[in-house]
């Protein structure tokens, strides 16, 4: 167990945190190894697993019906990946696929939430780390849209061209008339 609590304390996210907290945790921790293209997560997966990746990067993907996934960010060393472990009822939102080789810490979610639950003073300290990376993901899921559909003018334009409808009001012509 030596060498996962060593791991632990060299991640970013663990970094800061009480050594009380990372040797509670350590329990809890697996070394995996993904290789290109391979899920770490799958959207609607029960959401058991949380990711400390250590090496490499994964791409957080949302599915679209008739589409190619959409990259919502991608993650590498030193980020966590999936927070859905957190919130009822344990499901995961968004995809997660490795790009090249990637090592990564797996932490069992229903270890972690059973510690959890039973010592406040650790749940409190290890929700407080994950607030900021809810934070971020929610960020990037924003930022995204906006790329895709931040320019409305663009995105009217597009869809008269589609329909032949004039679904917009018109634009006012630069002479005034």
């Amino acid at each position: 167990m030596e060498g996962l609590e060593r791991l632990l304390a060299e991640h970013p996210f663990f970094r800061d945190m009480s050594q009380r907290a990372r040797d509670l945790i350590a329990g809890c921790a697996a070394n995996r190894v993904f290789h290109d293209g391979e899920r770490l997560l799958r959207e609607g997966d029960q959401a058991d697993v949380f990711y400390l990746v250590r090496h490499g990067a994964v791409a957080v993907e949302v599915q679209a019906p008739g589409r190619k996934p959409l990259v919502l960010e991608t993650l590498g060393d030193g980020e966590v990946l999936g927070w859905s472990w957190l919130v009822p009822p344990y499901r995961v939102q968004f995809d997660g696929r490795a790009v090249g080789l990637v090592r990564a810490l797996a932490m069992d979610a229903k270890c972690l939430r059973g510690k959890c639950a039973k010592d406040p003073a650790l749940g409190y300290e290890f929700l407080s780390h994950f607030v900021g990376v809810m934070a971020e993901r929610l960020t990037a899921a924003r930022l995204q849209m906006l790329d895709i559909y931040g320019h409305p003018g663009d995105y009217m334009e597009m869809s008269q061209g589609l329909t032949g409808e004039d679904s917009a009001p018109a634009k006012p012509s630069p002479t005034g008339g």
